[in-house]
């Protein structure tokens, strides 16, 4: 197991960033590990799934332990939808029971998971092939985030911060790189994001600012939330509330993807 393969597996949190035909995109994920650095998305994310061409970048959000590494990997992707959660169902559901608390409510057992089959509906998304591999900064601050964006036509992540998060669309945001380094944006397009959980995860909430990057100045075309350090966890109502809304988000992911297949 080589050294990305070993931080992946053990992080708790990570990103998957990718250039998408409407623009560079970021989501927080739960890092797996097949034979590959993989995550395994349930299906309420199918559009975003759809969204997905054949590179990406995974990001460990945090090292997992004092001496790992804080990486990004940038790649080839394979995607492959698991509608009946045979190979979610394996090794993987396993991995991010340890990781996933909502997950291991879900499907920390075999009940669980014929009670809840729609969470074992997964596209797995695996970085066959690793072009590259570098180290990035920690985000040790609430305003630390990710930029992505394309440079030399390949997906490029680096962490940025910035004094107040609190601009909407038409808005500027003056960003610096947590190496020191200056952005150098040449007008293209950036996407900014952060996220922040509850102890208990049921909360997992992605902050962003999209839009133009020139310099380091990004001019804010779409604006969504803001740091959060600290996420209270759901109450017993608004849990079940969130429960509901995910399966239905689930099902109708499903729904569709099987529709695909009968056409």
């Amino acid at each position: 197991m080589n050294d990305l393969d070993t931080a992946w597996r053990r992080s708790p949190a990570g990103e998957m960033c990718w250039l998408s035909d409407g623009g560079p995109v970021g989501v927080p994920v739960v890092p797996l590990l097949a034979d590959h650095p993989c995550v395994a998305l349930p299906l309420a994310y199918l559009s975003v799934v759809d969204s997905l061409l054949n590179r990406a970048a995974f990001c460990l959000t945090t090292a997992a332990g004092p001496d790992e590494p804080t990486l990004v990997a940038v790649g080839r992707i394979q995607v492959r939808l698991d509608l009946d959660g045979s190979e979610f169902g394996g090794d993987l559901v396993e991995q991010e029971v340890r990781k996933h608390p909502p997950t291991r409510l879900r499907a920390g057992s075999l009940m669980a998971r014929r009670e809840n089959w729609w969470w074992m509906s997964r596209a797995v998304v695996s970085l066959v092939d690793v072009d590259r591999v570098h180290h990035i900064p920690a985000r040790t601050r609430p305003s630390d985030a990710l930029l992505v964006r394309e440079v030399d036509a390949d997906v490029s992540v680096d962490v940025v911060t910035a004094a107040d998060w609190s601009c909407e669309a038409g808005g500027e945001v003056e960003l610096w790189l947590r190496d020191g380094r200056d952005p150098d944006g040449v007008g293209e397009a950036a996407f900014v994001f952060g996220h922040h959980a509850s102890p208990d995860y049921e909360r997992w909430e992605r902050w962003s600012r999209s839009g133009t990057l020139d310099g380091q100045t990004l001019s804010v075309t779409g604006a969504d939330g803001g740091p959060d350090p600290d996420p209270r966890p759901f109450g017993l109502f608004e849990r079940l509330r969130n429960h509901r809304q995910v399966e239905r988000a689930c099902r109708a992911g499903i729904s569709a993807a099987e529709r695909r297949l009968v056409r």
